[in-house]
């Protein structure tokens, strides 16, 4: 694959927009690393870098400040749809989000907007099972003590 286009999409709320300012620094048929300026900068969170996990369903990110500081590790399950004929590729956010923070802690969050969408129809409960296994085993990987190995790629480029 190529360096594609890529386009992050929500279902809540619903929205798809271009990433066009994220910078792909890696680009294989395993995963993407990005580095990024906030979208929407908030008091703390100015920068970061994400790696998608394309055979995962995972999107891991580390959020930094503006001094570079560690905020967190946030993770997305996200499901992938790439277009080879326009080189898009398609990052749909499974809604369920885990957060790893510098102490370590560990925050699984939005598991209700999964209720939520199932309940209007914007997700399928195939989409549903798929976004709750795929938490299951990141935080497999987490509580393991192998979480280490989703961050390796942006701690080769950030140490």
């Amino acid at each position: 694959m190529e360096h594609p286009v890529l386009y992050r999409k929500r279902i809540i709320p619903e929205e798809c927009i271009r990433l066009k300012d994220d910078i792909i620094l890696t680009c294989n048929e395993d995963y993407i690393l990005t580095s990024w300026n906030a979208l929407k900068p908030k008091k703390d969170l100015h920068h970061g870098y994400s790696c998608y996990f394309l055979k995962d369903g995972i999107k891991v990110s580390k959020f930094c400040d503006s001094d570079r500081s560690l905020l967190c590790w946030y993770c997305d399950i996200v499901e992938y749809d790439y277009n080879r004929d326009t080189n898009v590729l398609t990052v749909v956010d499974l809604l369920a989000d885990v957060v790893v923070y510098p102490d370590g802690f560990v925050k699984v969050m939005d598991l209700d907007e999964l209720v939520t969408a199932l309940d209007a129809g914007l997700i399928t409960p195939d989409i549903l099972k798929l976004s709750l296994l795929t938490v299951n085993r990141l935080l497999e990987i987490i509580y393991n003590g192998k979480f280490n190995i989703l961050q390796k790629y942006i701690n080769e480029i950030v140490s």
